[in-house]
Order: C-alpha cells, then structure tokens, then sequence
C-alpha cells in the first residue's frame, strides 16, 4: 500500500470516527425508547451518558481490535519506558494546565470552565457512576479518538501532536457559553499535546490511556470526597 494510500485511508477513517463521535448522543434513544422515559433527571442523564459511551466504547474496540493487540505488545515489551513516559509527559502536561488556568483565571477571573461545571453537576447526581464514566470509559473513547485516530491520519510527529492536542482542547469548549471562555482551550490542549506526545513516544495508546484514566479519576474521586 502505497504512502499516499495510507494518508488518504487514515483521513477517511479519521472523518468516520469523528462523526461517530458526535452523533454518538443518538445511541441515548435506545434506552429512552425501550424504557418509555418521558421525563430526563440529572439522575437519568447522567446514565444515559454512560450508555451511550458504553455503546460508543465497544465499536472503536471493533474497529481497533487489532491495532489494539499490537499497542498492547509494545506497552509491555518496555513496561518500564511506557510507565516513564505516561508520568513524565503526564506532569507537564499537568503543569502546563495549572500555569495556564491560573492565568486565565488571575487576568480574566472567568472561575471554573464551563465544561467543567458540567461535569461537576454530574458528579453531584450519581458519583460512582461518574467514576466509571468520566475516569475510565471517556478517556478510553477520548485516547482512541484524538490519539489512536489522528494518528493514522497524521503520520509526521509534529503535525499529529499539535493537531491532536489542539482539536482535543477545542473539543472541550464546545459549551462554552461566551468568546472570552473559549480561551479554556489552551490549558486543555496542554493536556492533550501531553497525551499526543507520550503515544508518539512509546508507539501504544494504551500509555495516553493510563495517564488520562488517571487524571480524570483523581479529579472526579477529589470532587466527591470534597
């Protein structure tokens, strides 16, 4: 298969899964239908993300079955460089979002992200179910998606992590509800290109996946506890 032939099928793929993405809220009609749910609590919607990401979750595993073997092997084959690489790039990705926020916040004082909030408002309703949702089952889908996906569509190392940083940043502020808090999307994208960096790394989404498994849980796990 030539190079351009690649290009062109990871572009593809890439659009596919995106859209997939997007309308994946859609899969949240199966239960509304099959349980006749007339009336949506923070409760209910909080499950309905998790159904649909749960649905969402198990055909990016279908279609990344066998990729995914391959990033399994050379998670393991240097377990001690992945675990390296996950902490390292996860800590400045880390720093980066906390200077940036801190920032933001000092100069604009817009307080918490709007996506942020929203989140939080879930947590409040169903904690543990949160702890599934947003600390395990969205950093899987999210890895797959902006790393995973990018990936194949962006061969050159520095194109794919500032793409798939940056699309991941803008990805979050897609709620935002003013201009002015769209500049959220730099102490995400921090995050992301952090991600992006330690995949390229090691050649494994699983090491983003770890990193981004663990930072998500610790923030839901610090929320409920506070």
């Amino acid at each position: 298969m030539t190079l351009r032939k690649k290009s062109f099928e990871g572009f593809a793929k890439l659009i596919f899964i995106f859209l997939l993405f997007e309308l994946s809220g859609y899969f949240q009609l199966i239960p509304i239908w099959v349980f006749k749910i007339t009336k949506i609590t923070p409760q209910i919607e909080v499950l309905l993300s998790c159904f649909s990401n749960l649905i969402l979750l198990m055909i990016l595993f279908f279609i990344y079955r066998i990729s995914l073997r391959n990033d399994w092997k050379n998670f393991t084959k240097n377990i001690s460089h992945s675990i390296d690489s996950c902490f390292k790039y996860w800590s400045l990705g880390l720093v980066g979002m906390m200077v940036s926020n801190i920032m933001i916040n000092s100069i604009l004082k817009l307080g918490q992200a709007e996506n942020e909030q929203l989140v939080q408002g879930m947590i409040g309703s169903l904690p543990l179910v949160m702890l599934l949702n947003a600390g395990i089952i969205a950093p899987i889908i999210e890895e797959l998606i902006f790393r995973k996906a990018f990936f194949d569509a962006f061969k050159k190392k520095w194109m794919f992590i500032l793409v798939s940083g940056l699309v991941f940043g803008l990805m979050h502020i897609v709620v935002a509800t003013s201009l002015v808090e769209c500049i959220y999307f730099i102490p995400y994208s921090c995050l992301g290109i952090a991600f992006a960096y330690m995949y390229y790394d090691t050649n494994s989404v699983f090491v983003p996946i770890f990193a981004h498994m663990f930072h998500n849980s610790i923030l839901v796990l610090v929320s409920i506890l506070m």
